[in-house]
């Protein structure tokens, strides 16, 4: 079947009437989550994934990435009207977008925030889409060795993850790995850690332990706040939040280029919408023709960061579909909903699995023009949703939390794993730990351990068999610079 073939059907399936109402569904929790300050991204697609369980693998999938697309714009809602970003990625919006609102351009601050999210998702989409495909191609030159070396890099990224300290971060990165030899081994059959609980005969179970660490750690944490709401005060604006046209025209490339930044910073594992948008902005502020307007209202930069935002998200699946690495922590977080789905990243997700990954591609522009229409009429009334009170939001969310744990295997133990790992992860936030570390040694141990012993059986213990071949070598220094390159930084700093 040729190409043209695969993408018609998959642009057929895309818009099938099940495909559209969960990305109309994604959509409007993914703004509700960005919207409200401390929930971000990464938690509304944790939370969601059980409930794609038993959908079409194409359907769940399009559900979790119209989440993804929606609240990462929706954190610009409350960054623009409140001055409180929904989400960390939109702090940099915050700098311009309230002042917009305190100059009575609350409309038309969110109006080119939503069109310029539209713009950067396109973007990344459109790369995903010619990208991806060719270069998963390239994973029939990997072997064990190769597979193990991606594993490791995929490990590295750890150390991007570790925004605070370098150790707490490598410390939960291990922590992970070390729950990932829980289980069965896959090559000798030995009951490891299992404690003769079947329900550990197959490991620690991924996504209770994700919701726990990102959506019950949250409940937690709203759970201690003294206040009975998120904010207090609501913005109310009375000019327009329909795109102009003269913005449209005035600030195309603006926009064009900070997708494109998004886009490229995404597809490096780690970096992150933070550094994306903080790029896009310092650009955007050092070519305009007005750089003095910044930090005091300026258009220009809610565009160049609302652009990056989104750009990210497309860029930062690249690297998850082809190579198994995550881009950021959503992505890897969304790993795990390809894995309960029974897809694996590489070649067979574009050959075998073809009408799923297509279509799932095919969905994420929709998704990102369905995010455009409803924020451009929502944003007024969802930034509301920020007065709820938490004593309404945390019992809420903590039952979503225990439905979806029980709902994969139908087995209370998943509840109580997310009950642990929600204790786990609250603790870990309050002492700096990272939570997404652990999560990406959990995921990539198994992989690791794998490979790397299928390796040494294949070369009989020959440690010369990692280094024969040429991508091998290529991975292994990616490595090193991956690791060695953040400590030689921090030196060079702490030098001067």
């Amino acid at each position: 079947m040729d190409f043209s073939s695969v993408f018609l059907n998959a642009a057929l399936a895309a818009v099938s009437p099940a495909n559209l109402l969960f990305c109309f569904l994604g959509t409007i929790v993914g703004i509700v989550i960005g919207a409200l300050p401390g929930f971000t991204s990464t938690m509304g697609v944790a939370l969601f994934i059980p409930f794609t369980y038993s959908m079409h693998p194409a359907t769940g999938l399009i559900f979790l990435v119209s989440i993804y697309c929606s609240s990462t714009y929706g954190g610009s809602i409350s960054a623009i009207l409140i001055n409180t970003p929904g989400t960390p990625s939109a702090v940099i919006t915050t700098i311009d977008g309230y002042e917009m609102t305190k100059n009575g351009e609350g409309g038309r601050a969110l109006a080119m925030a939503v069109f310029s999210s539209l713009v950067g998702g396109i973007v990344s989409a459109l790369a995903l889409l010619l990208i991806a495909p060719p270069l998963a191609r390239l994973v029939l030159l990997f072997g064990p060795v190769e597979i193990f070396y991606l594993a490791l890099f995929g490990l590295s990224v750890i150390v991007g993850f570790s925004k605070g300290s370098l150790i707490k971060g490598l410390i939960s990165g291990v922590a992970g790995l070390l729950l990932a030899t829980v289980g069965v081994d896959g090559i000798s059959g030995v009951y490891r850690y299992t404690f003769d609980n079947v329900s550990l005969f197959e490991g620690i179970p991924i996504v209770p332990m994700v919701i726990g660490l990102f959506s019950t750690c949250q409940v937690f944490v709203l759970g201690e706040q003294k206040r009975t709401t998120i904010v207090h005060d609501i913005a109310t604006f009375s000019d327009s939040s329909v795109p102009r046209m003269s913005d449209i025209k005035a600030h195309w490339f603006n926009m064009l280029r900070s997708s494109v930044i998004g886009t490229i910073v995404g597809i490096i594992p780690a970096a992150g919408m933070s550094i994306a948008c903080a790029i896009a902005y310092n650009e955007a502020k050092r070519v305009s023709k007005h750089p003095e307007k910044f930090g005091n209202g300026s258009v220009e930069g809610v565009i160049a960061s609302e652009a990056a935002n989104n750009g990210v998200t497309g860029g930062s699946l690249v690297p998850l579909l082809t190579l198994g690495v995550p881009g950021n922590t959503v992505s890897a977080i969304f790993l795990g909903g390809l894995l309960i789905h029974g897809l694996r990243p590489g070649l067979q997700l574009f050959t075998k699995y073809a009408d799923v990954s297509y279509t799932l591609l095919v969905g994420l522009f929709i998704a990102n023009v369905m995010m455009f229409v409803v924020g451009l009429f929502a944003a007024k009334q969802v930034v509301k949703v920020t007065k709820a009170s938490t004593d309404l939001l945390a019992p809420i969310i903590m039952l979503l939390c225990v439905v979806g744990s029980y709902a994969i295997r139908n087995n209370l133990f998943d509840v109580g794993v997310m009950l642990v790992f929600g204790i786990v992860g609250y603790l870990m936030k309050r002492w700096g730990y990272s939570t997404p570390s652990m999560i990406l040694g959990l995921i990539l141990g198994p992989m690791a351990e794998g490979e790397f012993r299928r390796a040494l059986m294949l070369s009989r213990g020959n440690w010369s068999y990692f280094c024969s071949r040429p991508v091998s070598i290529i991975l292994l220094v990616l490595i090193v610079i991956t690791l060695v390159g953040p400590a030689l930084r921090n030196r060079r700093i702490m030098s001067k």
